[in-house]
């Protein structure tokens, strides 16, 4: 089920937002790394800025991440036509991963904010 991107920008603003951009990444991340090794594979990633002007302008979330979705350029060319840089990969997925808990941190306190409020405290 699909929620309402209005609400859900009303809401959570820019946080809901950053987390599904977020979460999208880390998917392309752990592809990118369990292919590291598979011959032609052509590693991903999501330019999360872009991304997430996308998605803030009114595009649809699947919509922004597709436009904003880039192969990344090897810095050393691999025999096999594989472009995952191990290193590169690990650096990425731990940036995001503590953007991810930074975000989720944000959400959580608005969160527990409107709950507050709801019960009157």
């Amino acid at each position: 089920m699909m929620s309402d991107p209005a609400l859900n920008q009303s809401l959570f603003g820019i946080d809901g937002a950053a987390l599904e951009l977020r979460s999208a990444r880390m998917g392309l991340l752990t592809s990118n790394i369990a292919n590291a090794a598979t011959p032609g594979y052509k590693a991903r990633d999501i330019d999360f800025a872009a991304a997430l002007g996308a998605e803030l302008h009114g595009t649809a979330a699947d919509k922004a991440m597709a436009g904003a979705t880039r192969y990344r350029v090897p810095v050393m060319p691999s025999l096999d036509g594989n472009t995952v840089d191990m290193g590169s990969e690990q650096v990425a997925f731990s940036e995001n991963a503590v953007g991810y808990a930074t975000t989720l941190s944000f959400l959580t306190a608005r969160i527990d904010t409107i709950t507050r409020a709801i019960r009157g405290e």
